[in-house]
């Protein structure tokens, strides 16, 4: 019958229960009362008891009925939430391409970069360098375009006071040397005027066979003491001379060094300014500050060497993986694998195993766990690809075409054999199956069920 004239007829068998209680309860209002000796009336309490006893009685009727009505509304019997649990408990035998695979864990990381550090500069007693503009993370830069610009001002006052320190002993240098030449001048002076007494003191040594012996003994004093003069003003000149070029000598080291200083100073603004060698992408590193790791930003304050930035060619990336020891015979050069990023779920690249590293490595967690090294290129582009970023391996170690694949939870084991639960109807009957190769959430079945064939999931269960 359909549940629909089920409901109907219910629901007319309870207007008509209702009706007939009501008739029997209420009274007779159109029959007068016979003639006669008055009867005795029934106590108001026993009537008031009568009605509400009836009244009771078909509230529980109505209940009854009400509840079959919804239990027939099911005829299986089963709630939404039970017919989801069977389902949810069934699996379907799929004929697909079985692919077994490897997952591994690394770091995106660009295959050519150029890094940009802060500048080294020239010069002594130079501290860290201010950020006054930055590109932003993740944009696209070309050739010759501004990367970052450092605070210069420093810069220009080291070379005003360089410029200033050089012009000045520039003006020492021309004063020294004007100093020295009339120096030159006054001991050439003084040098030909002893040479001159030297000369007149032997022309008056001519004299002494004429004059007396006193007058002689005078002559012959006086060229002594002119030819001292002479021979002492004749070697005091040569020192004067090596003296007078060794000060100049002294000022003019000062000034070259003056001038490089200035040429270092003049350099350094220079290099405050820093432009993109190729064209790519700019990826802003992270420094300490504050406590905690954070990106670089304007303001920033940078010590001279520091890579704060790297310019990266976005076609061309790979991922760093960690590989277990125990996997490494399921590895080979050339394997296709699928990468993922975390940050980005929906965004994955094909690629393929580039190289393994030759030695193994020390896990931290364990000295007698060791691990390889891995490079897996990435095929494709897009901007949100960047370095840095978390990633997810999948390498296919192996592949059966059309099989059927079936969960791994729904095959058990019994005495060394396997078996499935296949539904029959309305039960589930157990069958033995000939498995073939598995990963960790699917099974291959190489004979006993076919395809389309429903089976039971956490069949020992």
């Amino acid at each position: 019958m359909p549940l629909l004239l089920y409901k109907k007829q219910v629901l007319e068998g309870v207007k008509s229960f209702l009706s007939s209680s009501a008739t029997e309860v209420a009274p007779a209002r159109s029959v007068p009362p016979a003639p006669g000796p008055v009867p005795v009336p029934e106590p108001p309490l026993r009537n008031k008891r009568s009605r509400v006893l009836w009244w009771v009685i078909v509230l529980a009727v109505v209940a009854a009925i009400v509840a079959l009505v919804l239990r027939g509304s099911s005829p299986s019997g089963k709630t939404a939430k039970q017919a989801n649990g069977d389902a949810a408990r069934t699996a379907i035998v799929e004929q697909k391409d079985f692919i077994r695979r490897l997952r591994a864990h690394g770091i995106v990381e660009a295959v050519e970069s150029r890094a940009i550090a802060a500048p080294r500069l020239s010069g002594q007693g130079l501290g860290t360098l201010i950020i006054t503009k930055l590109v932003l993370n993740g944009s696209t830069v070309h050739r010759g375009d501004v990367l970052v610009e450092f605070d210069r001002q420093a810069q220009l006052r080291v070379v005003i006071d360089k410029e200033a320190e050089y012009r000045d002993l520039v003006e020492q240098i021309k004063k020294k040397e004007a100093d020295q030449a009339a120096a030159l001048a006054a001991d050439e002076t003084q040098l030909k005027q002893a040479e001159d007494a030297l000369q007149t003191a032997e022309l008056e040594m001519k004299k002494n066979e004429i004059v007396s012996r006193i007058d002689a003994e005078k002559n012959q004093e006086n060229l002594d003491q002119a030819r001292a003069t002479f021979q002492q003003l004749k070697e005091t000149f040569n020192l004067k001379r090596r003296a007078a070029q060794a000060e100049l000598k002294v000022l003019q080291i000062q000034r070259d060094r003056a001038l490089t200083a200035m040429k270092w100073a003049q350099g350094n603004t220079q290099k405050m300014v820093i432009h993109a060698a190729t064209n790519g992408v700019a990826v802003i590193n992270s420094m300490w500050k504050g406590g905690s790791f954070s990106d670089v930003q304007e303001g920033d304050e940078v010590r001279p060497g520091f890579p704060f930035m790297q310019v990266v060619n976005p076609g061309r990336m790979q991922v760093r993986a960690r590989m277990n020891q125990a996997d490494i015979g399921d590895l080979s050069v050339g394997q296709n694998v699928r990468i993922g990023l975390d940050a980005y779920p929906e965004l994955s690249f094909s690629g393929t195993l580039q190289s393994l590293s030759a030695v193994a490595q020390t896990s931290s967690f364990s000295s007698r766990m060791r691990y390889l090294v891995g490079l897996y290129s990435i095929n494709g582009s897009d901007s949100r690809l960047l370095p840095d970023l978390s990633s997810a391996v999948d390498i296919e170690i192996a592949r059966q075409p059309n099989a059927l694949v079936v969960p791994r939870d729904s095959v058990f084991s019994e005495n060394g054999h396997a078996y499935v639960r296949v539904k029959n109807g309305s039960d589930y009957e157990k069958r033995e199956v000939r498995l073939g190769a598995a990963s960790n959430v699917e099974q291959v079945v190489v004979s006993g069920v076919e395809k389309g064939a429903v089976l039971l999931r956490d069949a020992t269960s």
